[in-house]
């Protein structure tokens, strides 16, 4: 368990450049599965083939992280950049991040001492932050990035006691437990098709042409979601609470889960005596919205976890050893 999370979460893969993250994937997994392929947008489809071959079930994870991009070289050297994905800009004052593939720049805003009331009263436009690679030009700084170059954070992967911290776990906790189902040599009656989708975080983009190409009978999407059990939230407020077991949706943005699924889900988590929760909030959509649309019903298991679309999120070990068990079980059933 946890053979792939350290070395998924540290490559760099905001959305749109998750070229490293798929052949990282696609090296550690082609010789065990029955077929590998790659389709236009860069979505990575693998195959696991069943003793019966009933029906396609398919896993989805996407592969792509919250970052940014490069919008402009400024006189001063600096850059301006926007966000891919949703990024709240008070989480990313000040911290380290790498641009394009080995540029090191911080994140910059007005020095607190210079700041006044209206100042600490506000949340900062992504216009007013600049990210500082130590040019002190635009002709200087040109030598070494270019617009349209992908930033992403630079945060090590860390084990402390019971929690994993690291970037990116959304969604690298689910390419990761896709991984460790393919590695763990599952055996079942259906068809199981691994699905490592790209631009999620933009908009739900490779899902679309995953659905065009499988027409699977039956999706999950396996997500990392925002847990919410802060000190300064109240207990109805929160989403999921860390600890409490993989948490399965029933509904979010824009869909409202397959009851089939979402029953099933539940009913293999029981039997199997799997901790699970339920996840109390609706806000948020995940890839299961994209294969509903096209009419492959979906459901959502996903890895609770905190500060997620930050520098660094906190996941339970054994919330992703009982998100994987759950999958198992739900895959073996079938």
């Amino acid at each position: 368990m946890f053979t792939f999370l350290k070395e998924l979460t540290e490559i760099k893969g905001p959305s749109g450049f998750e070229d490293d993250v798929r052949e990282y994937i696609k090296s550690k997994i082609k010789d065990k599965v029955d077929e590998v392929f790659e389709d236009r947008m860069g979505n990575l489809i693998v195959l696991k083939k069943g003793k019966k071959g009933c029906k396609k079930i398919l896993l989805d994870a996407h592969m792509d992280e919250v970052g940014f991009m490069v919008t402009n070289i400024n006189e001063d050297g600096t850059l301006s950049f926007a966000p891919l994905g949703g990024v709240d800009v008070r989480v990313i004052l000040s911290k380290k991040v790498l641009v394009g593939k080995d540029v090191t720049g911080i994140i910059g805003y007005k020095a607190a001492h210079l700041q006044h009331d209206d100042d600490y009263a506000r949340v900062p436009k992504y216009s007013e932050l600049k990210i500082d690679i130590g040019a002190s030009s635009k002709s200087e700084a040109e030598k070494k990035v270019a617009i349209g170059d992908p930033v992403s954070f630079t945060t090590e992967y860390e084990e402390v006691g019971d929690y994993i911290i690291a970037k990116a776990l959304d969604d690298r906790c689910g390419c990761s437990i896709l991984m460790d189902l393919i590695n763990d040599g599952i055996e079942t009656n259906c068809d199981v098709y691994f699905a490592f989708t790209v631009q999620e975080e933009t908009g739900l983009r490779g899902p679309a042409i995953v659905a065009e190409q499988l027409n699977a009978d039956v999706a999950i999407a396996v997500e990392t979601t925002t847990s919410g059990d802060d000190p300064e939230l109240e207990k109805q407020l929160w989403s999921t609470h860390l600890g409490n077991g993989p948490a399965i949706t029933f509904m979010h943005s824009g869909y409202v889960v397959s009851k089939a699924i979402f029953d099933k889900l539940v009913e293999t988590a029981k039997r199997n005596n799997i901790p699970f929760q339920y996840k109390m909030r609706t806000v948020g959509g995940t890839n299961a919205r994209r294969y509903a649309s096209t009419g492959i019903p979906a459901g959502v298991v996903s890895t609770p976890a905190r500060y997620i679309h930050s520098p660094v999120s906190e996941v339970r070990k054994d919330d992703y050893e009982n998100a994987f068990k759950l999958l198992k079980a739900f895959l073996e059933s079938e």
